[in-house]
């Protein structure tokens, strides 16, 4: 994020949270005109329909004009703001330059981060009949509560030139106004689409009463498990889900993890985890098997050219993420450790972009974490796939020798594959789950990282 010095005034410009964000909406500002502003204090709210973050300034001041209003719609690298500094007072503001660098994405601090939407994110249409402009942060709003375009439009608009705001589309909702009536898609969102006869997804705000008991408690979903929920019902209503399973043994990938960690760990200062193995054996069985990174648009199949794999994280409010390692295959081990514990740490501190949670090919979860052997995943839609990878347990297991057969402690794990049966049969779910089992017990034990 830049902002154009001029001695006594700097522009605060909407920053570039990602390739595919044009804009965002101004959710609250956090600031009032005349008020002090520290650096990297946060100056005000905004939301796409991706992410909700914190704008912070980069120079201390005070505010002193804000040139949109809440609510109002902001097109990305335009001035929200100018904040006075110490200077020369009647020096002119300089043009404002933006520039698509990394630090910019990781100025925007405190990101809650919208699980599983954003790979699924279709072109939307945000003008109804009546020409009324809806912000990307009211369409989802919209969409998540099963507001109708007729109800959408009758809603009285208190922004800029009538416009509906956030404010305005929840309070709607909760004047019991809303009869969640399902939004009916326009031609415009299914771009070159030929899709089959659908089965609608139930949203979750459909589902009828069910009878309280004494003690009960309800709790509100929040925005972001409404969407979590409404995602992985239109996966189950989308995809004929299969799942295959494979016991694999490993006993080399596990002593030789334990050879290592600790020199990992005194040369890179970060901890050197199975997820990283998982990652890379599924994209060696990935190019084995490229059918599995494939997408499905109507009656056509999408063969994807790169390799990105998302990896599922649970964050602390008990939410799903999943943040993606892109070109994962031009990864050595050590770059996709790195990358792994970079994703999974700023995961949990909610400073992930946009860009860094949307574009995956292929999905992989470890269940292992939380003690479970065995688990059945949810494909990430438009993926056609995704592998659950059990937890590491010691069996006693048969060992085939040149001296016959023995007995001994083997370390062993179940992986779960689930793909989608329209475009994935049983031989190729199958050959896929047993080919990452091959690379996991095949591991070099004298191999170097």
């Amino acid at each position: 994020m830049h902002y154009t010095k001029a001695m006594a005034e700097y522009k605060l410009i909407m920053p570039k949270m990602g390739e595919s964000i044009a804009e965002a909406t101004i959710i609250s500002w956090l600031k009032n005109e005349g008020d002090a502003i520290e650096i990297d204090e946060a100056v005000l709210e905004i939301a796409t329909d991706k992410v909700d973050s914190e704008v912070p300034s980069m120079e201390a001041g005070t505010l002193s004009k804000k040139l949109y209003n809440e609510g109002d719609v902001v097109k990305v690298g335009e001035p929200i703001a100018i904040i006075n500094t110490a200077g020369d007072s009647d020096a002119p503001p300089i043009e404002t330059i933006v520039e698509e660098s990394a630090p910019a994405v990781q100025a925007i601090e405190k990101t809650i981060v919208v699980a599983q939407e954003v790979v699924t994110a279709e072109p939307i249409i945000k003008n109804g009949t009546n020409n009324k402009f809806y912000s990307p942060l009211v369409m989802n709003i919209a969409k998540t509560e099963g507001i109708s375009a007729a109800q959408l439009e009758a809603i009285s608009g208190t922004g800029q030139d009538g416009r509906v705001t956030k404010k305005d589309i929840l309070a709607f909702i909760e004047n019991g106004q809303n009869t969640k009536a399902p939004i009916q898609e326009t031609p415009q969102q299914r771009v070159n689409a030929k899709p089959s006869t659908p089965i609608p997804a139930a949203s979750t705000s459909e589902q009828k009463d069910i009878p309280l008991q004494q003690g009960d408690e309800i709790m509100e979903m929040d925005r972001m498990r409404k969407l979590i929920a409404d995602h992985m019902v239109m996966s189950k209503h989308t995809s004929p889900h299969v799942t295959s399973f494979v016991e694999a043994d490993v006993t080399n990938l596990v002593n030789w993890r334990n050879k290592i960690k600790g020199e990992f760990k005194a040369r890179e200062g970060e901890n050197f985890t199975f997820t990283p193995i998982f990652i890379e054996a599924i994209v060696k069985a990935i190019k084995d098997f490229p059918m599995i990174n494939i997408s499905v648009n109507g009656d056509q199949i999408i063969k994807r050219k790169n390799i990105n794999i998302g990896m599922a994280a649970a964050l602390p409010s008990g939410n799903l993420i999943v943040p993606v390692i892109k070109n994962a295959d031009f990864m050595n081990l050590t770059g996709l450790a790195k990358t792994v514990n970079d994703l999974a740490n700023r995961a949990r501190a909610n400073k992930l972009s946009p860009d860094e949670i949307q574009g995956g090919t292929y999905t992989v979860t470890n269940v292992g974490t939380f003690g479970n052997v065995l688990g059945t995943p949810i494909i990430n839609q438009p993926q056609v796939a995704i592998m659950a990878m059990g937890a590491i347990v010691k069996k006693p297991a048969v060992i085939e020798t040149e001296h016959g057969d023995l007995i001994g402690i083997r370390h062993k794990m179940f992986l779960s594959h689930s793909y989608d049966h329209r475009v994935v049969d049983g031989a190729l779910g199958g050959m896929f789950v047993r080919r990452v089992a091959d690379y996991l017990e095949q591991w070099d034990i004298n191999r170097e990282v």
